[in-house]
């Protein structure tokens, strides 16, 4: 979910809980205490920047687990981070909303990690905090949920949220022609409208059917939750009679939206997912209910966030590139699942 243009985004570098105060302590993590996947031990073990380096304090936040990508997010972070002997992982709540992680990440300020990487709950609304760690000399690695303003991070780190939109619209566009469906009834069921993260979702969805000529009869948005992804999808069904396809933005959500699906004894249409969880990609392998795909967003980018914040804290480049600095933007690309290829993405499912 990027403030600059999408224009701007495309030449950038691609690849492929209860409120606290201002007093919060750091939680220390030692490298031990996290389980590192095979992917990630290949992280740290496998490439120029793999020996011991100096000793680097990362600190981390990110908003309490309500869903299991926002908690892979974090598992995932923790795990890259043991795969380091130089790492020291320490955490910080982030609070109910905004204002309680900006409370708790000043106390991090003061303790002065080398590096911080955050995954806000509002990027704009947490933008200030960005400016003032770096003004402070910490170097912020802003994930996901990005800030405004470009002088409050040193690393931006992201899925390609229009390009999701795009996947998942190319690969229903290629679905109905084969089917020779020329006037469609297409759905979508959004995640929260108030993020740009979902809008930029829409706009990349909405773009790529009107190059064919087709468009979104009904949309719903719900919350990345499967109690709202099933209380939408309830309505959506009940106003459509019949439906050829739908674009569920969230696997989490996905799962109410299954069971709705389910419910109403409706299977006239086929379902495309989003950001690739293991369930939807066990059902898709199944191939026993209407989800046939679902598009990427990555939360093993959590993983590359610390492994970026290492070598930035300890002054290194990325070993495969020719620049001295790790880059200033890297998007990770949105990649179409199907069961065709499900079970090789398996392992990244969260």
């Amino acid at each position: 979910m990027t403030q600059h243009s999408r224009d701007m985004s495309r030449r950038r570098l691609l690849f492929g809980g209860a409120a606290v105060g201002a007093g919060v302590l750091l939680a220390g993590c030692t490298s031990n205490e996290q389980s590192p996947t095979e992917a990630q031990t290949k992280a740290a073990d496998g490439n120029a920047n793999a020996e011991p380096g100096k000793q680097v304090t990362i600190g981390f936040s990110a908003p309490a687990a309500d869903h299991g990508w926002i908690a892979a997010i974090t598992n995932n972070a923790k795990s890259q981070a043991a795969a380091y002997s130089d790492v020291e992982f320490k955490t910080v709540e982030a609070g109910a909303d905004a204002a309680a992680q900006r409370a708790a990440l000043s106390t991090l300020i003061s303790q002065k990690p080398d590096v911080i990487v955050l995954l806000p709950h509002d990027g704009k609304e947490l933008n200030s905090f960005g400016l003032e760690a770096m003004q402070a000399g910490i170097p912020v690695v802003n994930l996901d949920r990005a800030f405004p303003d470009a002088k409050a991070y040193r690393l931006q780190i992201k899925g390609d949220n229009y390009g999701m939109g795009v996947s998942a619209a190319t690969f229903i566009v290629e679905q109905l022609k084969a089917k020779g469906v020329s006037n469609p009834v297409i759905a979508e069921i959004a995640g929260m409208d108030e993020l740009e993260l979902t809008q930029e979702r829409t706009q990349g969805f909405n773009d790529t059917l009107a190059q064919h000529g087709f468009k979104v009869k009904n949309r719903r948005a719900a919350r990345f939750t499967a109690d709202s992804g099933q209380q939408e999808a309830s309505q959506l069904l009940q106003a459509e009679p019949k439906i050829d396809a739908i674009w569920n933005h969230d696997d989490d959500q996905g799962i109410g939206v299954l069971a709705a699906i389910s419910q109403a004894n409706r299977d006239e249409f086929f379902m495309v997912g989003g950001a690739g969880s293991k369930k939807a990609m066990e059902d898709i392998i199944a191939d026993n209910t209407v989800l046939k795909a679902t598009v990427t967003y990555s939360p093993s980018m959590a993983s590359s966030a610390i492994s970026l914040a290492r070598l930035i804290g300890q002054g290194r480049g990325m070993s495969d590139l020719v620049e001295l600095q790790v880059p200033k933007e890297i998007v990770l690309a949105s990649e179409t699942i199907t069961k065709e290829n499900a079970s090789d993405y398996l392992k990244l499912g969260f």
